[in-house]
């Protein structure tokens, strides 16, 4: 059975050339630069990542996808790199989601656990390939390991910017001075 069609209005028309317009940008006649940044893809290349981000003792991060970037308004998505033999400094991503890919080397992601009713240090090694889900508020670090390899990891996030909130210390989510722990 042939699809149903119906003679194309005006009004199609129009939206079928500003979706052209909006996301085959090289078409001829087409200027991708006067669309807003919410109405057109985004190609960021591997050498144009952005170091200008909140960074941690022992790592550094690069920004491909953010709100400065592309005008993105919940996720960001960047590269961290971690030298040889080296751990980052405890930290956490405030109100952000991260989950990770590992792209290069056998980082060492690191988190306190007290379900046994002792905090203990939970240590997941990884291998390139593997994924880590971070959950919003959990202190941990990153480490490598490896005396002669860079880790590199792909990182997205839930909200616009790379947050990074550095600590003096790791601890079990909820127990830090002063605090309650979040509801969910």
């Amino acid at each position: 059975m042939a699809p149903h069609t119906s003679p194309a209005s005006s009004d199609d028309e129009s939206a079928a050339a500003a979706h052209r317009d909006a996301f085959h940008p090289d078409l001829p006649g087409h200027d991708a630069g006067s669309l807003p940044l919410s109405a057109r893809l985004h190609h960021i290349r591997a050498d144009a990542l952005d170091g200008d981000t909140a960074q941690t003792g022992g790592m550094r991060r690069f920004a491909a996808i953010s709100g400065g970037s592309v005008g993105s308004e919940r996720i960001w998505m960047g590269q961290t790199h971690v030298a040889p033999d080296t751990a980052s400094s405890n930290h956490h991503h405030g109100a952000s989601e991260t989950a990770i890919h590992v792209i290069k080397g056998h980082p060492e992601f690191v988190f306190l656990d007290d379900s046994s009713g002792t905090p203990e240090e939970i240590r997941i090694r990884t291998a390139p390939g593997d994924y880590i889900f971070v959950p919003p508020y959990v202190p941990h670090r990153e480490e490598n390991p490896s005396p002669d390899e860079e880790a590199v990891v792909v990182i997205a996030r839930s909200t616009q910017q790379a947050i990074v909130v550095n600590l003096p210390e790791l601890y079990v989510l909820g127990t830090e001075p002063g605090a309650e722990r979040p509801e969910g």
